[in-house]
């Protein structure tokens, strides 16, 4: 569809405005209060309430960067490998393979007994929260975490087989997010300056500003190490199961991080929260029994050369549990013979696809920012 313009509220919009959720078009509005908005907000057709910014937004500012306007789960993105398999070799596997997955990777709030090798440490920023997270971070690469994280075996539709991974920094993001908002409001109640709610600004070129980048940057390290440690102990399982078997190409999109980019002839930090950079092949997951794609990124300008990150929440996790019927979600994997492998399947309820939206009404919404690829099923899903 074309693209939607507020002046009230100064956004952009690729979706229905009648679409926009209310307590989302109020975060929205809060948005456009920020003093040092680029242009205006762009809002993804995957747009549902976050905390202080709408999941499924991004936002250019001038001058600051809002530690809540990048998220708490920094740098969560999803890693796609295709591979030489074809479906008729693994479907018969796929619960196996699922199993000996789980195995190898700790799930929900469980975490490693001694921490993977890896080459992140050698860069760790000065950052104090950083520092006292390490120990607890080192143990937690190579772990997916719970919620809507999950690892998927996917075949495209020429029969082709996939590896889907979709993580993120663990309890490292949520610290730092927490711990540099507190910062910020901190920092702007001792100038008594006003802020909309749960959207605390640092000034971006502080001493306060910069550290928090850093450590933002970094958490965006870590978590797309951590989805590349997972996906290597993913394919040593492919690779014992099938001795010819290859992964030949991948696509990796990450949200929830802020990058300093130019646009319309200014530098900005952009703040990507629930949106990716839509540029060369993206990955857009859908939810869980539901496809996903893979995407050519269109780099529209108006968007800030974003694009949706998934299909966007329509019920909360609580609400979630409350409406829907878990043997019917159950039932529903069962008919369209996916397996689902997970230690705690009371919580997956809160993941079934009524609880998003419709990732085909997302894709077609969104013609101006990608061009789909690639449309993958699942067959078999981890989810925490």
């Amino acid at each position: 569809m074309q693209e939607i313009y507020n002046k009230k509220y100064n956004f952009r919009a690729w979706l229905p405005e009648n679409k926009i959720e209310p307590a989302a078009l109020e975060q929205i509005h809060n948005l456009s209060q920020l003093p040092d908005i680029h242009q205006w907000i762009a809002v993804m057709p995957d747009v549902h309430p976050g905390f202080g910014m709408p999941i499924g937004g991004v936002l250019a500012l001038t001058e600051n960067i809002v530690p809540n306007a990048v998220g708490v789960d920094i740098g969560c993105g999803v890693l796609a490998l295709s591979t030489n398999l074809e479906h008729h070799q693994v479907r018969p596997k796929v619960e196996t393979l699922l199993r000996e997955f789980l195995r190898e990777i700790p799930v929900g709030f469980k975490k490693r007994s001694t921490p993977l090798a890896s080459k992140l440490w050698h860069k760790m920023p000065a950052s104090p929260i950083v520092r006292r997270e390490e120990k607890n971070a080192r143990l937690q690469i190579g772990s997916l975490g719970g919620g809507n994280h999950f690892i998927e075996i996917q075949q495209d539709q020429h029969g082709h087989i996939w590896l889907m991974i979709h993580s993120g920094s663990r309890n490292l993001g949520k610290q730092i997010a927490d711990h540099y908002d507190k910062q910020a409001r901190r920092e702007l109640s001792s100038r008594n300056i006003n802020f909309p709610p749960g959207l605390a600004w640092l000034e971006f070129d502080s001493h306060t500003g910069r550290e928090y980048f850093q450590a933002m940057q970094f958490a965006v390290d870590f978590a797309a190490e951590n989805r590349r440690q997972m996906a290597q102990l993913c394919l040593q399982v492919l690779q014992r199961h099938f001795p010819d078997f290859q992964w030949e190409q991948q696509a990796e999109t990450i949200h929830n991080y802020a990058a300093r980019e130019e646009h319309y002839g200014t530098t900005v930090t952009v703040h990507r929260k629930g949106a990716v950079l839509a540029r060369g092949k993206v990955a857009i997951p859908g939810t869980m029994g539901t496809a996903s794609y893979i995407a050519q990124g269109l780099e529209n300008p108006a968007s800030f050369c974003s694009c949706a990150h998934g299909a966007g929440r329509v019920l909360g996790r609580k609400e979630a549990r409350r409406k829907l019927d878990s043997q019917e979600v159950m039932n529903h994997l069962e008919k369209q013979k996916i397996v689902l492998v997970t230690p705690d399947r009371g919580a997956a309820i809160e993941e079934a696809s009524a609880a998003y939206k419709d990732i085909e009404e997302v894709m077609e919404y969104q013609q101006q920012l990608v061009k789909p690829l690639l449309r993958l099923t699942p067959m078999g899903v981890i989810k925490g």
